[in-house]
């Protein structure tokens, strides 16, 4: 189930939504049909208090991601 980010040229109300086949998005202000798809950023991991990782639990095994410092020990 694809996850879009919109904005409306009429309102410019920002908002996401899933999007099933050709299903028509309108915004959901103002119900019009003229609308930008936004670029998506992918979300980042959080790093918590007390946490110098953005991986979370150290003792996990590594996640493939950039910067990860997990060894899995």
């Amino acid at each position: 189930m694809p996850l879009y980010e919109y904005e409306c040229k009429k309102c410019k109300h920002a908002f996401e939504t899933l999007v099933f086949g050709n299903e028509k998005v309108e915004c959901p202000e103002c119900g019009a049909d003229k609308l930008e798809k936004q670029m998506s950023a992918p979300g980042l991991a959080q790093v918590s208090a007390g946490s110098s990782s953005p991986c979370g639990d150290l003792s996990l095994p590594p996640c493939g991601a950039q910067g990860c410092r997990r060894t899995g020990r």
